[in-house]
């Protein structure tokens, strides 16, 4: 069976494990530097572990508007052990701080690392990561405005996306698994999005050497299928061409609704080859995904210059960025940093947010972060893998 997994496949995944049981509201676990954290109530739970309210520990108990969450699982599985070793190399607030800085940005969408350590209660290990806590994903607010966002909302996102992307890649990793269900939206401003998910994580580029291109059937189709990248189909290692690739198709059908390949998500094969036989005839995909005469021209050059980059080549993020501020021009508009996600404008439409659908983001916000069912990974710099009801870790 191909370890893959589509949009919603996780949520049919293992049992879950009630580790709510075993943490109550008031618990406190101290990190690395001995700072301690107070645990607040579950607000996740995946088949590895779960996710509670935290802050940092005093004589009050932790409120429903924590600005913390810690990630908790038994020490002895593999997700937080990867997604950790991601953090503390790369998402220290201090390097994110010193970024926003130097590259003049109003803020950078990585989560920030506060600590993490292990916790033993009755005779059991368990590690835990302190991170900030967010709102909605986008996937529930995609939903709720009828599978549809804006072109000026698209290219916002994925200005910030680039960013985002550019800062992870300089640190030696790329994302590999770039989805809607994995932005999440600040809880304090909704304009700003956070990517997160690092269990996917992969160190492309160790001590500044590149990985080599190398085809492993063992890892054919790796990642959201229909998202990932035409290398990972060919079990290639993730890179920085594969992350923005990605990206292209999220774009696409953000903005259009769909993928051309989304009907046959049953066979990765034919994802794969439809994926190859758009790449090499880029106008097909815009005249299959935009029949009619307003099609998004700086989607179209934005795929053509990724598919020029080489496994190993080192992108050029403002030039891409110039491509997505010339389509905001485009369409009247300008890079103002708003997302404006509770209208769909697309083919002229304007459909007013009524009161099921402003209930349905409401709900969304609650938990504020992803779900990490059906996750597994290699430790370390492996590659994770995701399968529909099944978890394996390559040795």
């Amino acid at each position: 069976m191909p370890r893959v997994k589509a949009a919603q496949a996780g949520r049919q995944g293992p049992a879950k494990r009630r580790l709510a049981e075993d943490f109550a509201a008031g618990e406190v676990v101290t990190d690395m530097s001995k700072k301690e954290w107070k645990l607040g109530l579950p607000i996740g739970q995946g088949g590895f572990g779960c996710i509670y309210l935290a802050d940092k520990n005093s004589s009050k108990s932790v409120g429903s508007d924590a600005p913390y969450v810690v990630k908790v699982e038994p020490s002895e599985n593999g997700p937080l052990f990867t997604e950790l070793k991601f953090y503390q190399r790369a998402a220290k607030p201090e390097q994110i701080q010193k970024w926003i800085r130097t590259h003049k940005l109003k803020y950078l969408g990585v989560p920030k690392y506060w600590g993490s350590g292990l916790h033993d209660k009755n005779g059991k290990s368990y590690r835990f990561m302190i991170m900030d806590r967010f709102g909605s994903d986008l996937q529930k607010i995609y939903e709720a405005n009828a599978k549809r966002f804006s072109r000026k909302t698209v290219l916002q996102l994925s200005l910030r996306i680039l960013d985002i992307l550019e800062y992870i890649h300089e640190h030696e990793y790329v994302h590999g698994d770039i989805k809607a269900s994995n932005l999440l939206l600040s809880c304090k401003n909704p304009d700003q999005v956070y990517l997160v998910d690092y269990g996917l994580a992969y160190r492309y580029c160790p001590e500044g050497v590149h990985k080599e291109y190398k085809e492993d059937p063992k890892r054919c189709h790796d990642g959201t299928l229909e998202f990932t990248s035409i290398d990972a189909h060919n079990g290639v290692a993730p890179s920085r061409r594969g992350d923005l690739e990605i990206l292209g198709y999220c774009m696409i059908q953000w903005l259009s609704g769909h993928l051309p390949w989304e009907d046959n998500l049953k066979d990765p094969n034919y994802v794969r080859d439809s994926k190859i036989r758009y790449r090499d005839n880029i106008a097909s995909l815009m005249d299959k995904c935009f029949p009619g005469k307003n099609k998004p021209d700086e989607i179209a050059k934005y795929m053509e210059t990724v598919r020029l980059l080489d496994y190993d080549e080192k992108p050029l993020y403002q030039n891409l960025q110039d491509i997505l501020l010339q389509g905001l021009r485009s369409v009247g508009s300008r890079d103002d940093g708003r997302l404006e996600l509770g209208i769909s404008e697309n083919g002229g439409l304007k459909a007013k947010a009524g009161t099921k659908r402003k209930r349905d983001i409401e709900k969304s916000t609650e938990a504020g972060v992803e779900d990490m069912e059906g996750t597994d990974t290699q430790m370390e710099e492996g590659v994770q893998t995701r399968s529909r009801g099944r978890k394996r870790v390559q040795k």
